[in-house]
């Protein structure tokens, strides 16, 4: 008999769980594994992707309802009689609007999202809340499953969250799962107690998938005229991947007469702020905002480098994509950055501040030596971790 596996997501719109999320699925055995999925957001670029045998489940009413803007959903939930729900939806707005703290509001506000969702009445071998903070909380408080596993994508200390409020919800989880040893050493400090919980899975990636899909654009995708050097940044458009300390550094090297086309693929929150950096420093022609693309890899494969300017990572898949198609690689010395890159082995670590990444940069440019040497020693790694899957099945197994 298949075993019941539920995950739980916020939606699959750009990112890095999101895509990680859809690279597991594609790994999944359908013949052993019946797979349910809740998604707060039925939207974005990575559903076209699902696995047909994926079961995606509707959205209950209510929380549909929640999730209107303000006055709509207010009124719609009055109409309804749900005047609980209204004032939850009310109290919801509030405390977002007046908070300093996203990730904190994000926790304490689940006290009111969860009002509109009802526990579901399937019940779960394994159930797994793929992101930490919501899509966790709704596994635990929501969730009739016989295991359940919680997965933090990101370097904790980094989040700015509540630890005390996640301890709770941690205490809960039969295992709690991380992608980087460095994120596995942050969650022991943070919560020793659990320390027995933590697993490491890294994302999952297919090289032969990746290379495929780069090779689907059989011209150059950026349309050079010239001898302009390409560079590419791929990231939601969030203080957390430091695009401005990009556009500082693109700044540094137009001024010092390199032809430079910075892009960054990605969207958020940032997009109006960055938009406006890039005409303040008179970089329209250097700096460009390309949106979100389902196919990112034809755009590693023809930049000339790949540089992520991040303030903290978990385990960016986004970088190891570069490497797959030996890409010169710079980093910020973000704290999980080593577990990725060896700095002159298989790419950069610069300081992060716009100086250091240029000088980076710079030296990319005119050393080609060192960008050979790079890239010979990308294609001699083992990167591919479809195998990652098993580590999953062994958890799930353990739920018999």
């Amino acid at each position: 008999m298949k075993k019941n596996l539920l995950f739980v997501m916020p939606g699959l719109s750009a990112g890095g769980g999101e895509k990680s999320l859809v690279n597991l699925l594609s790994q999944i055995d359908f013949g052993q594994y019946a797979v349910d999925l809740f998604l707060f957001n039925h939207e974005g670029i990575f559903m076209e992707f699902l696995p047909k045998e994926v079961n995606v489940l509707p959205l209950p009413e209510s929380f549909r309802l929640f999730h209107l803007p303000l006055a709509r959903s207010v009124k719609e939930l009055v109409l309804r009689h749900k005047l609980p729900l209204a004032y939850s939806r009310t109290m919801f707005a509030f405390k977002n609007a007046v908070s300093q703290s996203r990730a904190v509001t994000e926790q304490y506000s689940w006290k009111y999202i969860s009002r509109s969702v009802e526990p579901l009445e399937k019940q779960y071998d394994v159930a797994i809340g793929f992101l930490e903070k919501t899509s966790t909380y709704f596994c635990v408080d929501k969730v009739n499953a016989v295991k359940k596993i919680g997965w933090v994508h990101i370097d904790y200390d980094k989040l700015g969250m509540d630890p005390e409020f996640d301890k709770g919800y941690f205490q809960r989880l039969d295992h709690i799962v991380t992608v980087s040893e460095e994120c596995v050493d942050i969650l022991a400090r943070r919560f020793p107690e659990q320390r027995h919980k933590i697993e490491l899975i890294y994302n999952i990636i297919s090289p032969r998938i990746i290379r495929q899909m780069a090779d689907q654009a059989k011209v150059d995708v950026y349309g050079r005229s010239g001898n302009e050097i390409v560079i590419l940044s791929i990231g939601r458009l969030h203080p957390q991947k430091g695009f401005e300390l990009a556009i500082e550094a693109c700044k540094l090297l137009v001024t010092k007469g390199y032809d430079i086309c910075w892009n960054v693929i990605g969207s958020g929150e940032e997009k109006a702020r960055l938009t406006r950096l890039i005409r303040e420093n008179g970089l329209e022609n250097h700096f460009k905002l390309l949106g979100l693309m389902t196919n990112p890899y034809s755009y590693i494969k023809h930049a000339d480098f790949y540089v992520q300017t991040s303030r903290f990572e978990g385990k960016s898949i986004a970088i190891d994509e570069a490497k797959i198609l030996n890409k010169p690689i710079l980093v910020t010395n973000f704290s999980t950055a080593k577990d990725q890159i060896r700095h002159e082995h298989n790419g950069l670590i610069a300081s992060m501040n716009p100086e250091d990444i240029a000088r980076g940069i710079e030296r990319l440019i005119e050393d080609r030596e060192l960008r050979a040497r790079l890239s010979r020693n990308l294609s001699l790694e083992k990167l591919g971790t479809e195998e990652e899957i098993d580590k999953l099945y062994r958890l799930v197994g353990e739920a018999q």
